[in-house]
């Protein structure tokens, strides 16, 4: 400072700091409007781990509107069987889960995503490919592939009871646990086999697969969205 009477001012290295002190006190002062700011930014991973071939709209559209909300969260998608998804929520191993339920889990929280009804297809080298005139005693006996989790404990029991309400061939000639798997040998024409009618409609249009009776009280699987409420929770 520059001081004599009646005379007060700032040398330049004064006003060297006073400048820079506004400028710190500025940046100071804006500190909890940009931390509140970027507290709002929400990022994280989201691990979803679900059945094959899940075709559900609304989940789409939900997840659509999360990635819009909050662009800064990364995602990953793995397919595997049911009992699977479930393992791997108990362990901590993915955010959530879409896949079947025979009951209720005690560790989880589950919610019915949507229910889809299963009905009975073959492929083109089939005999009752293409056939209209056919009712449930053309399908009886016949060869029939299925899904593993069709046991009778396991979550497909009810399309179990479908195979045995048309007196398919008791034993498969084919298993997978794998939807695309089964559809495969549906088409190749190993056998008859369960599928959800809404995912099958498309081959039906495309000359692929073709159902046969019965087609109606077709029985319905419930496809739950699963989450472990124990698990420590990222921002998203």
């Amino acid at each position: 400072l520059h001081r004599r009477p009646g005379h007060f001012a700032l040398t330049p290295a004064g006003e060297t700091l006073y400048r820079e002190s506004c400028m710190l006190f500025g940046s100071i002062s804006r500190l909890p409007g940009l931390m509140a700011a970027a507290e709002t930014v929400v990022t994280g991973h989201v691990a979803i781990a679900m059945t094959s071939h899940v075709v559900c709209p609304h989940f789409d559209e939900a997840m659509a509107r999360f990635n819009t909300a909050y662009p800064e969260v990364t995602y990953s998608i793995s397919i595997t069987d049911s009992a699977e998804v479930l393992s791997r929520l108990r362990q901590n191993q993915a955010s959530v889960g879409l896949c079947l339920m025979r009951e209720d889990d005690p560790m989880l929280d589950s919610r019915i995503l949507f229910r889809e009804f299963f009905g009975l297809f073959c492929g083109p080298p089939h005999r009752l490919f293409g056939r209209s005139d056919i009712g449930i005693e053309d399908v009886s006996g016949e060869r029939s592939v299925s899904f593993q989790t069709e046991l009778e404990s396991g979550p497909l029991y009810l399309v179990r009871q479908l195979r045995e309400r048309v007196n398919l061939h008791p034993e498969p000639h084919g298993l997978s646990a794998n939807l695309p798997e089964v559809r495969r040998m549906i088409i190749t024409g190993m056998g008859i086999g369960a599928l959800p009618v809404h995912i099958a409609w498309r081959d039906v249009d495309a000359g692929l697969l073709w159902q046969v009776p019965p087609k109606d009280h077709l029985p319905a699987v419930e496809v739950h969205f699963v989450v472990n409420p124990r698990r420590s929770l990222n921002p998203a």
